[in-house]
């Protein structure tokens, strides 16, 4: 057994299920050997594909991914991927083949790149040590909620392993293969911990490495993920100020995901409001309280009920500039609270009031403990007529049956007004063009509810976020840290791949559609029944809109008319083409079944007016 194979054989035996990658010289070995230990291998057309197919399935299976690809080329290639996956901090691990010959047209700094985009840099440095080397990068990107890169130098692949270092990547084999199903390594990603940018097994402490070993040890048990100290002086403040407020919102984003339960419990009990950055939408659907995603894509009744807010609680939410519409929704008395993992992310984007170390989860039910307790004391006070009543909890002046910033009143109105297609509007449509609003809450009457949602970059993204409903917050995947446009057709594969049972959604421009083109053979060939819209105006409309007003030739970003469909069909999809509502009738032809081939939904889109989210994005810029 060689480097490269005992690479593949100890990802497999960790527990990795999917890899995605395009296959060269370099990374041929480590590849087929992922393949042998079980891991399925999907073949992108494109290395970026690869990269953003990996990130969206991490995302949306809560499990680490894989990337592999070819030393050099295949590395830069996958460049705006993995810098999407990193910015996100997506447990993502991508294998590198590395050039060490200076004669090599392959040698670039890969190290260099890596630091460069936001992901960690691990390397294989030997035959004696990659079974520790590949482990802990392993750990790095499951625990540490990180993209790391792994170096494999091509040399170093093609060593021979010793006896010991084989009879080690075999017990890991047998171990994987004779423990029972619900004892194999826990993949669900775990809020825990960080570690240093390099990870080199020859510079890691004694007490550094048992202490990974022993979170590798838990994994394989299935035992409860590392958590971060409960810091009870921020927790009891949280509580005091939770407390006192009367119209609490909370915002949740990705570092929430699994922690509904206890936010909305926690919700319940000071009347919060409940909303989330746009990569968490869906995360409360179903919750009468649920004002959906805050910030630039907010309907207009949910930036209403954000800005009136006294207090704003960021649930593993980076609070950008985008979830507080540049500051806007944060209004001047506003107490603002964010609880992160991450001590580094706190106040990171705007100032923060209150910073709370810790994982979402744990803070919320100690929290609400907290407030139990204090709860559970005032009653005895009152029962001796020593307590206030708290501000609007029933105090005989007309604020009966409210609770915090919740009322009878108020549920109903968010009832009636807080979805964005509940918004009357004017119909643009006309001239063969339809309006992208009547498209989306067409499509969104017409596709099944479980489905699984996936938006590229561009002027058209807030119409297929805000009009297209998700069953939950793991429905949703919104790769746009980066912003780069071409990611939305990978994301939706990867997506796909990860959540089999519901019916993938593409939402993609024009722009976005054509630089990721190639993917769509990769659809066909998976047999994905997928439904891939786009909004077509014909350019590359934000940068029409953001600069046409100020009388800039606009030669640049404009093209004459491509048929979509058409060239979709020549890769095997079904197209239809859709100018007007009633065109919308093909897709629900298509949906009777049998859906043994993709759909592609080319929507010739309005284009006289921006999206509404548009004009506070390009403030960013």
């Amino acid at each position: 057994m060689n480097v490269a194979e005992a690479v593949g054989a100890v990802l497999a035996s960790l527990g990795v299920r999917m890899a995605f990658g395009v296959v060269g010289s370099g990374n041929f070995h480590v590849t087929n050997a992922l393949i042998a230990g079980g891991v399925r291998y999907v073949a992108a057309r494109h290395e970026g594909g690869a990269a953003t197919m990996a990130d969206a399935y991490a995302r949306t299976s809560g499990t680490v991914a894989v990337l592999t690809v070819h030393q050099g080329p295949g590395l830069t290639n996958a460049l705006t991927g993995v810098t999407e996956a990193a910015k996100s901090r997506t447990p993502l691990l991508v294998l590198a083949p590395e050039a060490t010959s200076p004669r090599s047209n392959f040698r670039i700094d890969q190290n260099a790149l890596a630091s460069a985009v936001g992901a960690h840099r691990a390397r294989v440095g030997s035959a004696e040590t990659v079974v520790d080397d590949t482990v802990m990068a392993y750990l790095a990107a499951l625990l540490g909620r990180r993209t790391v890169l792994l170096n494999l130098p091509l040399d170093v692949q093609a060593q021979t392993l010793p006896d010991q270092v084989v009879a080690a990547v075999q017990e890991l084999r047998e171990g994987r293969e004779s423990a029972p199903r619900d004892e194999r390594v826990s993949m669900t990603v775990p809020l825990g911990l960080t570690f240093p940018a390099e990870l080199d097994a020859s510079e890691a402490d004694t007490t550094e490495t048992e202490v990974r070993a022993a979170d590798l040890k838990a994994a394989r048990a299935g035992g409860p993920p590392p958590r971060t100290p409960v810091h009870l002086d921020a927790m009891s403040r949280l509580a005091s100020l939770l407390a006192s407020a009367e119209r609490p919102v909370f915002v949740a984003g990705r570092g929430a995901r699994g922690a509904r339960g206890e936010l909305e419990a926690l919700g319940d009990q000071v009347g919060a409001l409940l909303a989330t950055s746009a990569v968490a939408k869906g995360h409360f659907r179903g919750s009468p309280w649920d004002l959906d995603v805050s910030g630039g894509f907010a309907s207009p009744l949910a930036a209403e009920l954000i800005r009136g807010a006294d207090l704003i609680v960021g649930w593993g939410c980076s609070l950008t500039m985008w979830t507080t519409r540049h500051g806007t929704l944060i209004g001047p008395d506003t107490t603002v609270v964010q609880v992160d993992l991450d001590p580094d992310a706190l106040g990171l984007n705007r100032p923060v009031d209150l910073g709370v170390v810790g994982d979402v989860r744990e803070a919320a039910r100690v929290v609400g403990a907290l407030l139990a307790g204090r709860d559970h004391r005032d009653a005895g006070d009152a029962a001796e007529g020593r307590v206030r009543r708290a501000p609007g909890a029933g105090d005989g002046a007309g604020n009966e049956g409210r609770r915090g910033y919740r009322s009878p009143e108020l549920a109903e109105r968010l009832a009636r007004e807080v979805r964005w297609r509940d918004v009357p509007y004017d119909d643009t449509s006309r001239d063969g063009r339809i309006d992208p609003r009547t498209l989306t809450i067409g499509l969104d009457d017409l596709l099944p509810e479980d489905r699984v949602v996936a938006v590229d970059s561009g002027n058209f993204m807030g119409y297929p976020s805000m009009f297209l409903s998700v069953p939950d917050g793991t429905a949703f995947c919104f790769t746009q840290a980066f912003q780069s446009i071409g990611l939305g057709l990978a994301t939706a594969v990867g997506a796909a791949l990860a959540q089999p049972e519901r019916l993938p959604v593409a939402a993609l421009g024009d722009g976005g559609a054509l630089m990721a083109v190639a993917e769509l053979e990769t659809v066909v060939r998976l047999g994905l029944p997928m439904v891939i819209v786009v909004y077509d105006d014909d350019a590359y409309g934000a940068e029409v809109h953001h600069f046409g007003p100020d009388g800039y030739p606009l030669d640049a970003v404009t093209f004459p008319p491509v048929d979509i469909a058409a060239v979709a069909r020549g890769f095997g999809c079904e197209a239809v083409t859709v100018r007007r509502a009633e065109d919308l009738s093909a897709v629900a032809e298509w949906l009777k079944g049998p859906r043994d081939r993709p759909l592609v939904v080319h929507a010739k889109v309005t284009r006289d007016q921006p999206s509404w989210w548009l004009q506070d994005a390009f403030q960013g810029h």
